[in-house]
């Protein structure tokens, strides 16, 4: 897996987690739900900060590693 390839993975991720955490969001502020439905929007709100949090990392460690290669390349 290339540099780049692992960068995308990483924003498609980090775009991914935030796109669910909007929608999740947009649940429990509704309202109106019952307490199955807001428990599983609020976990499901917590799974989306785990997805952005780990593609962060993915993003972070690519920038590094590209960092690196330059770094030896000079």
């Amino acid at each position: 897996m290339s540099s780049i390839s692992a960068f995308q993975s990483g924003i498609a991720g980090f775009q991914g987690g935030m796109y669910s955490a909007a929608q999740n969001t947009a649940e429990i502020a509704r309202g109106g739900q019952t307490l199955e439905e807001l428990t599983s929007s609020l976990v499901q709100l917590d799974a989306s900060r785990r997805q952005v949090e780990a593609a962060a990392k993915v993003i972070q460690t690519s920038n590094d590693l590209v960092g690196t290669l330059i770094d030896i390349k000079v």
